[in-house]
């Protein structure tokens, strides 16, 4: 019978197999980071001030005071436009302060609309809204937004209402809006602030 030579196996020294697995660990930690950072970031609602409070909903009239900011460089392309003082008055004696936001899905960009979804009545927030959920590669023709532009909104959340309180104090402003103008039957009052940049086309 043939004899099997025995070698002596050497066990790993303990700092051997620490560094072993440290380097595995650190490995694993910088491919995961790599991977995160490769990855899209998506829609993010941050909250600065809890708000008391319903919930915006499809359907609704959202309220809101909003700065848009260029998320690379912080420059503002588009805020709440201050009513021209003329009718400021009168359009807040009826309507918060803010601006109405009809919440249907295609009447914004995705990420606005999503974003307002995730929002109370009387709260502060922080949106970031990825190009894709934004204008992508065709922003608004003349606006300072350029292609692939991930967007930041500062929001406030000044009130809530339903479609038809909205539409039957709309009626009301337009009526009053005529007779201070002396304006004929059927005249169009002021339709709110423009709401330019975060609408879709």
């Amino acid at each position: 019978m043939a004899e099997v030579t025995r070698v002596p196996i050497q066990p790993v020294a303990r700092g051997s197999l620490t560094k072993l697995w440290l380097g595995v660990i650190l490995a694993v930690l910088v491919g995961g980071g790599l991977a995160w950072a490769a990855i899209p970031k998506g829609l993010e609602v941050e909250t600065l001030i809890e708000g008391d409070g319903p919930m915006i909903a499809v359907g609704d009239v959202a309220w809101v005071k909003y700065t848009g900011k260029l998320a690379s460089t912080g420059e503002v392309f588009d805020q709440t436009q201050d009513l021209p003082p003329q009718i400021a008055q009168v359009v807040r004696s009826i309507f918060p302060e803010g601006s109405p936001w009809e919440m249907q899905e295609g009447a914004m960009i995705p990420g606005f609309f999503n974003g307002l979804l995730q929002m109370r009545e009387g709260g502060k927030y922080e949106l970031f809204i990825p190009a894709d959920q934004a204008y992508g590669d065709q922003p608004p023709p003349g606006s300072p937004i350029p292609p692939n532009a991930d967007l930041i909104f500062e929001i406030e959340v000044t009130d809530i209402m339903s479609q038809e309180k909205y539409e039957r104090d709309m009626a009301i402003l337009q009526q009053m809006m005529q007779s201070q103008m002396g304006g004929p039957p059927g005249a169009q009052g002021p339709q709110g602030p423009p709401q330019i940049l975060p609408e879709g086309q």
